[in-house]
């Protein structure tokens, strides 16, 4: 079941026949959309949008993203020095702790630095600012904030849960420990609309009303689903003019699916039908290695052309080829069997996709292929091999 070639955003626009797979490719026509939308907040608010490496991380196209986005934002020394190396904006960097060498690897590569705690901000704002100094950068500091105001369905994505480690809830916060900060940042959306943040707004404001004055930049995390359909854009648009007018600081979003969303696309291949309570295709991608997600959200990807369970003649389980017992994607209906050597693709990969494959089991990971719809060309970026499962071992 060769699937015919289809546009649109839940579709792909290039040819899967002529796709090696297992294998990832982006549509850089897509990845334009997005942009024009994000282009489209920044001129009317004057905010900053920031890349979120941990969500999206393929450099290759960092040269067509910088054209609009301010920057990214980082968890890590290694995500810090790729965002300065391959990106050239600002770094922005968070993470729950740092060690004294993450700070000075940071502090060397990244504009902004974040602390999750005041104990972090006392013990290394020194060795910071003299790393910083010795290598020529300036570096600004900001504290990450709890609101304490959940927006979140799934606990695991709910950095506002009961117990969370992530941000300084206000009964924990300094007034007095506030020279050398700039900022403030906080995260609590998952794939959300702008009412989410309106609501999160609301909370900050009563919450850190007495402390936003006195800042000169605010970052209202990622989770933002900008570039979805039916996104209230216009509402974005309000609250964040709004908020930059009322406390006089410059807002920064740093979204990562919303860069991404729907612009990109696993290949994979049939490789055996067998059957067990119901019919089972087995394919040359693995979930738990090439798509995580599916198991830790959890969700059910969209392959094109499939239905629920028996919404077309033929229904089947889709199993990946590791030997986790686990390792399946969901069950499917298609107007036919599926035979050995059919092409599925699966929609919506190019977040948390890439940046989480792993070699469980040594299975093969999925090359990476950008498209370019105005001349319809597949160009292969990187093929991965024996020595990336060996290096990562010892």
């Amino acid at each position: 079941m060769t699937e015919p070639r289809c546009n649109g955003r839940f579709a792909c626009r290039f040819d899967p026949a002529q796709v090696v797979t297992p294998a990832f490719v982006v549509d850089e026509g897509l990845l334009r959309d997005n942009l024009a939308i994000l282009a489209r907040v920044k001129e009317q608010t004057g905010c900053k949008i920031l890349l979120a490496l941990k969500c999206f991380a393929l450099f290759s196209v960092f040269p067509l993203l910088r054209e609009t986005l301010d920057g990214v934002c980082c968890s890590s020394p290694h995500e810090a020095r790729l965002g300065r190396e391959e990106f050239g904006r600002e770094v922005h960097s968070f993470a729950a702790a740092y060690s004294a060498s993450d700070i000075e690897k940071l502090a060397a590569t990244s504009d902004h630095l974040v602390f999750n705690s005041f104990a972090q901000w006392q013990r290394f704002r020194g060795l910071a600012e003299k790393t910083a100094k010795a290598a020529g950068r300036t570096l600004e500091f900001g504290l990450r904030i709890n609101p304490e105001h959940s927006e979140g369905a799934v606990p695991i994505y709910d950095p506002c849960a009961p117990g969370s480690r992530l941000g300084i809830r206000r009964a924990d916060f300094r007034t007095d420990m506030l020279e050398g900060i700039s900022g403030l940042h906080w995260h609590n959306l998952c794939e959300q609309d702008a009412d989410c943040l309106e609501r999160t707004v609301t909370a900050v404001e009563r919450t850190f009303g007495d402390v936003l004055p006195q800042m000169h930049y605010v970052n209202f995390g990622g989770g933002h689903h900008i570039t979805r359909e039916g996104y209230d854009l216009e509402l974005l648009i309000d609250i964040v003019n709004h908020f930059q007018s009322r406390w006089g600081v410059q807002a920064y979003l740093e979204p990562g699916e919303a860069v991404a969303l729907n612009t990109g696309y696993l290949v994979a291949t049939v490789l055996d039908v067998v059957q067990a309570d119901l019919p089972v295709a087995i394919i040359d991608a693995s979930v738990p290695a090439h798509m995580p997600d599916v198991l830790e959200m959890p969700y059910r990807p969209h392959i094109i052309g499939s239905g629920e369970p028996g919404e077309k003649a033929w229904t089947c389980r889709i199993g990946g080829l590791s030997c986790l017992a686990g390792d399946v994607a969901g069950e499917y209906s298609f107007n036919a069997p599926l035979v050995a050597g059919d092409r599925l693709v699966f929609t919506d990969m190019a977040i948390y996709t890439m940046v989480k494959t792993n070699t469980f089991n040594g299975v093969q990971l999925p090359a990476i292929i950008l498209y370019r719809p105005e001349n319809d060309v597949l160009t292969l970026v990187r093929r991965f091999g024996y020595e990336d499962f060996k290096n990562r071992l010892s």
